[in-house]
């Protein structure tokens, strides 16, 4: 674990739920992607992009997303969700999801998600900010 959390100094912990699990005893599929969530919006605010949006109306939007299962995840369990960006564009950036399972001690899901700069207040692409862009290339591994 201490190697996850250095190659993922953003890191949030999810505590896996009874109710996530499905009839065949491990958490669905669909609920990997409210993790990712989770980890997307608890990155943004640990790097400031969620103040950003309510100063400037700029902000991130999901243009898609993807998950790729290496090891059913079971309940109980607490997951630690790496965060990283990879691909840092003008207009987007793609950020990358790796879960680290603490019961089985390995990443059991790998995930990713491109997302494209919004400016809210003229319904539009926008440019990424400068000072957002910094923040972001502290945690970009391209």
């Amino acid at each position: 674990m201490d190697a996850f959390k250095r190659d993922f100094p953003i890191h949030t912990p999810i505590t896996v739920a009874w109710g996530e699990m499905d009839a065949l005893q491990h958490v669905n599929n669909v609920v990997y992607f409210r993790y990712f969530e989770t980890a997307r919006i608890d990155f943004f605010n640990q790097i400031g992009l969620m103040e950003a949006l309510q100063a400037t109306g700029i902000g991130p939007i999901l243009a898609q997303t993807q998950c790729r299962f290496k090891r059913p995840v079971l309940f109980p369990d607490t997951l630690q969700v790496g965060t990283l960006i990879k691909d840092l564009q003008d207009d987007r950036f793609t950020m990358e999801y790796h879960i680290f399972s603490e019961a089985q001690q390995c990443v059991t899901t790998i995930g990713s998600a491109e997302v494209v700069v919004f400016d809210f207040n003229n319904q539009r692409k926008a440019t990424l900010p400068a000072a957002i862009r910094a923040r972001l290339e502290n945690y970009s591994t391209s």
